[in-house]
């Protein structure tokens, strides 16, 4: 059952060719998924080969073990919904169970925000959870600058 604050998340929701977005979705009652290893390199492996097909740029992510950072640029013809729709439908049917909440959270990038500093932000996400005192132990992110 969706809920009022899920139908207002997409008020004003559009998809503009060559926008950079930052998009957040969560799993299941928040439960630790991608706490197992081989599930969240799972979930990296689709969002390389989102990029392969040239529907988006990953600018950077973190796989956390209860929800996704991404920072992408919409590259391709599709719309934000729909390669959102797709990444959750391919770790779903991957992975072998139900994972994700409905929705999701995107952020467009204003032209006067520091791109570097979104990412940074994202990355860090692991040591703001106190899982890791340094990025650089912990396996699944990746930025395109670091």
């Amino acid at each position: 059952m969706k809920t009022s604050h899920q139908k207002d998340l997409r008020i004003g929701r559009h998809s503009q060719h060559n926008q950079i977005y930052h998009i957040t979705f969560a799993t299941i009652n928040r439960t630790p998924t991608f706490s197992d290893f081989l599930k969240a390199r799972i979930l990296i492996n689709i969002l390389k080969k989102t990029d392969q097909l040239q529907h988006v740029k990953t600018l950077a992510f973190v796989i956390m073990p209860d929800h996704i950072h991404w920072l992408m640029q919409l590259t391709g013809s599709q719309s934000l919904s729909s390669i959102v729709k797709t990444v959750k439908s391919q770790a779903t049917i991957q992975i072998g169970q139900p994972i994700w909440q409905a929705g999701y959270y995107d952020h467009a990038i204003r032209k006067e925000e520091d791109i570097q500093r979104v990412a940074r932000y994202i990355i860090a996400n692991p040591i703001r959870a106190g899982l890791v005192t340094k990025v650089g132990d912990y396996p699944h992110w990746d930025a395109i600058w670091f």
